[in-house]
C-alpha cells in the first residue's frame, strides 16, 4: 500500500550534543516532542541542520530509534539517508524503511563534483533496487550551496520515469525561487518543499506542499500558521512576519544561532554545543543575536 505523502511544515530537528560531543538522545527526543506540540506536520532529521554529515551512520540510526521509542510517530519522519557512498546510503535507507518511516530525504553522492546525470541516477538507482521495498518513498535533497552537486530537472525526470512510485518529491534548498518554480511547473503532482519558509506562501500558491525549514526549530508555530492560513486575507502579513524572523536569524551562522536560541529561551545550558567543524557563537555574537531578536519582538514559545 502506498504511503501518504508529506505536506505542511517539516522541521529538520537540531541534534543536541553532550560535552564529550556524543549525541544527547534525551534532549533530542524532548525537542522533537516539543516541535510536534507546536503543531508541525513532521520532522526531517539528519540533514544539514541536524549536523548529520558530522555523525556516523550508527549515531544517526540510534537517534532515529530513540525518537520512535520516545513516542515520535515513524509515519511523520523523513530522515536523511543520502551519503557519498552506496553502502552507507543503503544501510540508512533500509533502516528507515524497516522502522516504517513515512519517507526518506536523499542527498546525491556529493564528494565527486561535475558528475553526469547518468552517474547520479545510477547511484540513486542502486540504493532503491537494493532496498527492495515497494513502499519506500524518497524525497530528493537539492542543496548545491552545501553539496556542489545539483539535482537537475533532467535527473528528476529520469528518476521519476524509472521509479514513479518511489521518487515522489524534493526539498529545494538552493535558495533560487526560479528553480523551485521550474520543478513545480515541469512535474505536476511532484511533492515539492522549499527549504526556507521565506518561500512558503509563494510555494503554496504555485502548488508546493509546504516547507522543510531549519528555523522551524525556533518558530514552528508561526511558520505553521502561514501554512494553515495561506488562502486567507491574513496570509501575506503572516508571511512577512516569519520572513522577518528568518532574516534576523540567518544573519548569523544558522545552526549555532538556533542552538544558542534553544539554550537561552529554554534555560538549557549545554544546548549550544555543536560538533566540529561547527563553532559555537561567542558571547558577543550571542548578545547581538538576542538583541536583534528583541528588536523584532521574537522569543521562542
Amino acid at each position: 500500500m502506498e504511503r501518504k505523502r508529506f505536506q505542511g511544515v517539516l522541521v529538520p530537528a537540531l541534534t543536541p550534543f553532550k560535552a564529550d560531543l556524543s549525541p544527547d538522545k534525551e534532549r533530542f527526543v524532548k525537542h522533537c516532542r516539543w516541535l510536534f506540540d507546536q503543531g508541525v506536520d513532521g520532522l526531517a532529521p539528519f540533514g544539514t541542520t541536524s549536523e548529520a554529515n558530522s555523525m556516523s551512520a550508527e549515531e544517526r540510526m540510534e537517534l532515529l530509534e530513540a525518537m520512535i521509542e520516545g513516542g515520535v510517530p515513524a509515519a511523520k519522519l523523513m530522515p536523511g539517508t543520502g551519503t557519498c557512498n552506496i553502502t552507507e546510503s543503503l544501510k540508512l535507507t533500509k533502516h528507515a524503511a524497516s522502522l516504517k518511516c513515512g519517507g526518506v530525504l536523499m542527498l546525491p553522492p556529493f564528494y565527486y563534483k561535475g558528475m553526469s546525470d547518468q552517474g547520479l541516477f545510477n547511484a540513486f538507482s542502486e540504493v532503491f533496487q537494493r532496498v527492495g521495498d515497494s513502499s519506500l518513498q524518497v524525497y530528493l535533497y537539492h542543496i548545491p550551496p552545501q553539496t556542489g552537486v545539483p539535482i537537475s530537472l533532467k535527473l528528476i525526470e529520469m528518476l521519476v520515469k524509472a521509479y514513479p512510485n518511489t521518487v515522489v518529491g524534493l526539498k529545494d534548498s538552493g535558495g533560487d525561487w526560479n528553480n523551485t518554480a521550474a520543478i513545480l511547473s515541469n512535474f505536476p503532482g511532484f511533492t515539492v518543499f522549499p527549504g526556507s519558509e521565506v518561500f512558503l506562501l509563494q510555494g503554496m500558491r504555485a502548488g508546493g506542499a509546504g516547507c522543510i525549514t531549519a528555523t522551524g526549530n525556533a518558530n514552528p508555530a508561526g511558520i505553521r500558521e502561514v501554512f494553515a492560513k495561506w488562502k486567507t486575507d491574513q496570509a501575506d502579513d503572516l508571511q512577512n512576519r516569519i520572513t522577518e524572523v528568518r532574516k534576523t536569524i540567518q544573519a548569523y551562522p544558522m545552526i549555532p544561532a538556533l542552538k544558542q536560541m534553544v539554550a537561552h529561551f529554554f534555560k538549557a545550558p549545554g544546548w549550544e554545543q555543536v560538533r566540529p567543524p561547527m563553532v559555537k557563537l561567542d558571547d558577543a555574537r550571542t548578545a547581538s543575536l538576542l538583541a536583534d531578536l528583541k528588536k523584532v519582538d521574537f522569543k521562542m514559545a
